[in-house]
């Protein structure tokens, strides 16, 4: 495994460690979320690159596209959290409610 790989992959079990260990808050949990996409997106890229093809040179901007998404739709849940529960601490957060 070169370090690129290495460090690709770390970046991506850090943010999925941090999600599974650290679900203090809706905030943190969105942030590792996005490093994990964002690692994803840096080695697809990468791994494109590598190959000389322009088959999968769509792939890295069809995640990205996935991604923002992702992100755009946890922020307005963040803020419809926060709006009325007050508070964005998933313990804190019943989901048999609405």
């Amino acid at each position: 495994m070169t370090p690129v790989h290495f460090s690709f992959s770390a970046a991506f079990f850090l943010g999925l460690s941090g999600l599974a260990f650290n679900r203090t808050h809706l905030l943190s949990a969105l942030l590792c979320l996005e490093g994990m996409m964002l690692s994803l997106f840096v080695a697809l890229s990468i791994w494109s690159l590598q190959l000389n093809t322009t088959n999968f040179a769509a792939s890295p901007m069809l995640l990205l596209a996935f991604s923002a998404c992702e992100a755009s739709a946890g922020l307005a849940l963040l803020v419809a959290t926060s709006r009325t529960h007050g508070t964005d601490r998933l313990q804190s957060l019943n989901l048999l409610q609405c």
